[in-house]
C-alpha cells in the first residue's frame, strides 16, 4: 500500500451521542391511524418501539469495537475523501476483491462476508479461496466525508476505485462486485476497466443509462419462467420509486428534516430496509433492532444522508458517458446472482446481450441486500464463480 492511505480508527464522539439520545426523547410523532401494514409509509408503532430501543438499551461503542477490529483506512483521491476497509487474504494467493455497496447501505452491510471471503479455512472453507477484501464507502457515505466535490455519481466513482485499487493499493489486476449503486459503479469497471479486472460479480442489474430512459430490456425479454419479475418491476416503478424522485430532483430539501431528526431519518432508512429485504413483512427477520440502530448511527454520527441522498442528483444530472460504444456494454467477465426478493429484476436474455456473461444464478431467497440477508449462499456463489480466473 502506497503512504496515501492513513489507518483509520472509528470513535464516535459522545457528545454525538449524547446528543442524539436527547433528539430521540424529545421525538414528536405524526399521528398515524389505519397503517397496520405499512401501506401509508412506516408504521408509527414499530417507528417507536425502534427509537425506544436506539435511546435506551443499543451499545453503539461494542458495535464500533466490532467495526474496528478490521483494519480500516482513509485517503483522498482526486480531492475526494474515500474511507476503506483493507483485509488481507489467508491463502495461498488471494485474489483482491473490492466489494461495493449501495443506499441505504453502509459498508457494514458486508461485514458478515469478510472473514469468509478473506480466511475461507477459518470458515470451513479452501485457502485457495481466499480475497483481498476491499470495502471502500461511497463518496459521501459515513466515513468518506465530508464531501464537497459535485459531480460524483457511479460511473464517477468507478474511476476513484481503478485508481484505489492500482494507484493507492498498487494491484494490477483485482476483480469487483456489488449491489444497488455499488452494482452500476461495478458494471462501469467492468464497462470502462475491462483490462483491468478479472471480472465482476452482481447481485443487482439495471442499465447504466437507466436515467436517460434507455437500456431496459423489452417486456418479450422476460421468459415465462421471468415473467412474475416483470410484474415485480412494474409494481416497483409505480409504487415504490417515490424516494428516488426526491433525491434525484430535490436532496437537499428532504435533508433538512432528516439531519435535525433521527426519528425522521429512522422512518426514512427503516422503510426502505423492510420494504428491499426479503422479510414477509417482519424487518426483524433480517435485521436486529442491533443491525438497523448501528445503519442509523452510521448515517447519523458522520452527518452524511444529505450526500448520500445527492448521489441521486449527480446521476439524474450528470448522464453516464459511454467509454466505448463496442458490446457488450460491459466487457469484463460476468458473474450474476438473483435474489428473488430484490426491488426489480432483469432477465437473463437482457443481460447476455448486455454483460459478457459467464455466469447466471437464480437464488431461493434474499433481498436488496444480499450479503448481510444470505451471506453464506452470497459467499459460496461468488467463491465458485471467480475460481476460473485463478
Amino acid at each position: 500500500m502506497s503512504s496515501r492511505a492513513e489507518r483509520f480508527t472509528i470513535a464516535i464522539p459522545d457528545a454525538v451521542l449524547a446528543d442524539l439520545k436527547d433528539r430521540l426523547a424529545r421525538t414528536r410523532y405524526a399521528p398515524d391511524y389505519a397503517n397496520e401494514g405499512w401501506a401509508y409509509g412506516t408504521e408509527a408503532g414499530y417507528l417507536r418501539e425502534l427509537v425506544d430501543y436506539w435511546r435506551q438499551d443499543f451499545d453503539w461503542r461494542r458495535v464500533e469495537a466490532a467495526i474496528n477490529r478490521y483494519a480500516h483506512y482513509r485517503t483522498a483521491v482526486e480531492g475526494v475523501p474515500l474511507h476503506f476497509i483493507h483485509e488481507r487474504g489467508k491463502g495461498p494467493k488471494p485474489m483482491p476483491l473490492v466489494l461495493s455497496h449501495g443506499w441505504p447501505w453502509t459498508f457494514w452491510d458486508f461485514s458478515k462476508v469478510i472473514g469468509p471471503l478473506s480466511d475461507p479455512a477459518a470458515h470451513g472453507g479452501d485457502p485457495a479461496d481466499a480475497f483481498d477484501v476491499v470495502i471502500p464507502s461511497l463518496p459521501g457515505y459515513t466515513f468518506s466525508s465530508p464531501l464537497r466535490t459535485t459531480g460524483i455519481n457511479f460511473w464517477r466513482t468507478a474511476d476513484l476505485w481503478a485508481e484505489l485499487m492500482q494507484g493507492v493499493l498498487g494491484y494490477p489486476r483485482f476483480a469487483a462486485e456489488g449491489g444497488d449503486w455499488g452494482a452500476l459503479v461495478t458494471e462501469q469497471l467492468g464497462h470502462k476497466y475491462a483490462d483491468r479486472l478479472f471480472g465482476i460479480y452482481l447481485h443487482f442489474m439495471a442499465p447504466m443509462s437507466f436515467f436517460g430512459g434507455t437500456g431496459w430490456p423489452a417486456p418479450e425479454d422476460f421468459a415465462p419462467d421471468e415473467q412474475h419479475w416483470l410484474a415485480r418491476n412494474a409494481a416497483f416503478l409505480t409504487d415504490g420509486n417515490g424516494y428516488l424522485q426526491e433525491q434525484a430532483t430535490r436532496p437537499q430539501t428532504l435533508a433538512q428534516a432528516l439531519h435535525d431528526s433521527p426519528a425522521g431519518l429512522a422512518s426514512w432508512l427503516l422503510e426502505k430496509r423492510r420494504a428491499w429485504s426479503d422479510c414477509g413483512g417482519d424487518v426483524e427477520r433480517r435485521f436486529t433492532k442491533d443491525d438497523l440502530c448501528t445503519t442509523l448511527t452510521l448515517y447519523w454520527a458522520t452527518e452524511t444522508f444529505h450526500t448520500s441522498a445527492r448521489y441521486y442528483y449527480e446521476a439524474a444530472h450528470n448522464l453516464w458517458q459511454p467509454a466505448h460504444d463496442r458490446t457488450p456494454v460491459v466487457e469484463a467477465p460476468t458473474g450474476i446472482a438473483s435474489f428473488p426478493g430484490e426491488v426489480f429484476m432483469m432477465p437473463k436474455r437482457w443481460a447476455e446481450r448486455y454483460f459478457n456473461l459467464k455466469h447466471w444464478q437464480v437464488m431461493p431467497s434474499g433481498g436488496h441486500f444480499a450479503p448481510f440477508e444470505e451471506p453464506e449462499r452470497f459467499v459460496a456463489d461468488l467463491r465458485a464463480y471467480f475460481r476460473a480466473f485463478r
